[in-house]
């Protein structure tokens, strides 16, 4: 199916969400927002004007109430493969007790090992359904069908079933609450090893032959891997644009520096996301939390990679993937 043919089906199916009213229930009390007073210490807007989404510069009861109205579904898709899926419980508890609370969530978890999928209570209106995968005994070639993986479940699946979708990672808890501030056409979150570096330090794919080549001196900023959401047809053409990246390095015998992580960092870089969510979004707990960041609310866990993965290199353990 190409892309337009998916977006037909897209409108067909689903309401355009870029109409909907932003409608407040009556009676709704909330903070006074101020339009001289915010947060100074950090950027809260790209210089493409999309917001960066921190702790102070919105209001959770306030926005929650406008998108709880428009009857939302959220799919969250998860890859559990191999000894990964010892995270899962952990995952899934912590984002019953912060993630998108009072919204409906449909789980989709891709994993070699469906029964090993933990009994976690859901609450009303959240559901979980297992994606039977392969296991491999290369994490990267892991990382490296992730994209299909998002492209195939959008538009076998989601087109009828969802609203909005998040790909996470599955070795992170939730640690405070995750709602509606979150949502936009196109979502990606600051990797928390760089958000205050230099673009020349940033891990880009240096290399010309790739497909994820991004030249000295371009770059905004750099995203991690972990956190990607939007829209279904953004999210679509975002997996779809990667993985037909990602065959063409495949077909060169290259790999990205950073597998698929690369290539969205290349894909953001010329199709702006709408919205960027800061690190309190995408932590590790590798760092130390800093003065600007006011609240962790996802975290990637520090975990043994040598016990996990079937082939870790020092150069992953030590940067904390």
């Amino acid at each position: 199916m190409s892309i337009d043919q998916f977006s037909m089906n897209v409108k067909e199916n689903i309401r355009d969400k870029g109409k909907r009213d932003l409608l407040v229930p009556k009676g709704l009390l909330y903070k006074q927002p101020l339009v001289l007073v915010g947060r100074t210490d950090v950027a809260t807007v790209t210089p493409w004007l999309a917001p960066i989404v921190w702790e102070g510069t919105f209001e959770p009861t306030l926005i929650d109430a406008i998108y709880k109205q428009q009857n939302l579904t959220i799919a969250t898709t998860v890859f559990a493969v191999g000894k990964y899926v010892r995270f899962l419980k952990d995952f899934l508890e912590t984002a019953e007790k912060h993630y998108f609370l009072g919204f409906r969530v449909h789980y989709y978890i891709f994993t070699d090992q469906p029964e090993a999928i933990p009994a976690v209570t859901l609450a009303p209106n959240r559901t979980l359904t297992p994606i039977k995968i392969p296991g491999s005994n290369r994490w990267q070639e892991i990382t490296l069908r992730r994209m299909e993986r998002l492209q195939e479940i959008i538009q076998s699946h989601l087109i009828f079933e969802a609203d909005y979708i998040f790909s996470l990672d599955v070795d992170s808890k939730f640690h405070g609450p995750w709602g509606a501030e979150s949502l936009g056409q196109l979502v990606g979150a600051l990797h928390p090893g760089y958000f205050k570096a230099n673009r020349q330090r940033f891990p880009y794919e240096r290399r010309p032959q790739s497909q994820a080549y991004i030249p000295a001196g371009e770059g905004d900023y750099y995203y991690g891997g972990a956190v990607i959401g939007g829209y279904l047809e953004d999210v679509y053409r975002l997996a779809k644009t990667c993985k037909e990246q990602l065959d063409i390095d495949a077909s060169k015998s290259i790999e990205a520096a950073w597998q698929e992580e690369s290539h969205l960092n290349k894909y953001f870089l010329y199709n702006k996301p709408t919205k960027v969510l800061s690190p309190e979004y995408l932590w590790q707990n590798v760092h130390s939390k800093p003065e600007e960041v006011k609240i962790i609310r996802f975290t990637q866990v520090i975990k043994n990679n040598a016990a996990v993965r079937p082939n870790p290199i020092k150069s992953q353990i030590a940067k904390g993937y």
